[in-house]
């Protein structure tokens, strides 16, 4: 995936009652963490009138009550705000986790991994090798209450979607596309190829955190055999076996 910086960051409005921060229009790791930084920073910034804060993979959005902030007012703020710093270069939040998670590759618990394999000239081993050995961060959530996009794997991973759906994948589901991962929080259809299962389930409403993970926590699906994954989701029947710690700010 390729980046024109030469035009951003953007600031464009959304709706009568919307604005958006744009770094890139296209998904790299200097992008994302911008949109994280920034995001976090005027969250910080508790700008009276500004209701809502949100982040994409390379945008921010905020919602905003225009009784109290024009959008004129609210322009300048994002404006002072984003030249401050080089928001690619900046630090990520704090009070991020790594997490690390059991993952079956392959097998009939998760059907395209040979096929993904080949795309990228890979052996299975050599896939598994690959993608199990990752560390992604939790670029954005969304499609699904609680379900992250993941990434960005290595630009050999930069698979196109199927041109047909799958019909069906479980909670749990890692596929993959474009060099990411997505994490299936829900039964859903999906276009990405099914390459690893887990018993991480991502949403889980009536628990005090209903969506476990937070933009900019990070990941590894750390292989593991059938019957190990088996045992994991017995043991632990909200995120089959997952691990996390906190990452050092």
């Amino acid at each position: 995936m390729t980046q024109n910086t030469s035009r951003f960051p953007i600031i464009r409005t959304a709706g009568l009652e919307g604005m958006l921060v744009t770094f890139s229009d296209a998904l790299s790791e200097s992008s994302n963490r911008a949109t994280l930084a920034f995001g976090e920073a005027v969250k910080a910034s508790a700008w009276p009138g500004v209701a809502e804060v949100s982040t994409s993979l390379a945008s921010v959005f905020l919602r905003f009550d225009r009784t109290v902030l024009r959008h004129e007012a609210l322009q300048d703020l994002l404006w002072d705000l984003l030249k401050q710093q080089d928001w690619q270069q900046a630090a990520l939040p704090a009070g991020r986790r790594l997490w690390r998670v059991p993952t079956v590759f392959g097998t009939d618990l998760a059907p395209q991994l040979a096929e993904a394999a080949d795309a990228v000239g890979m052996s299975e081993t050599q896939a598994i090798d690959s993608l199990g050995s990752a560390r992604v961060r939790v670029l954005t959530i969304g499609f699904a209450p609680g379900q992250p996009y993941l990434g960005p794997l290595g630009a050999e991973w930069n698979l196109p979607r199927q041109t047909e759906l799958t019909p069906q994948v479980p909670v749990g589901a890692l596929v993959l596309a474009i060099s990411q991962f997505v994490l299936f929080a829900t039964t859903a259809p999906t276009g990405w190829r099914h390459v690893g299962q887990t018993g991480f389930r991502g949403f889980q409403l009536g628990r005090p955190e209903p969506i476990a993970l937070r933009p900019g926590d990070e990941m590894i699906f750390t292989p593991v055999t059938r019957s190990d994954y088996d045992r994991f989701c017995v043991e632990d029947s909200h995120f089959g076996g997952a691990s996390r710690e906190e990452i050092p700010a």
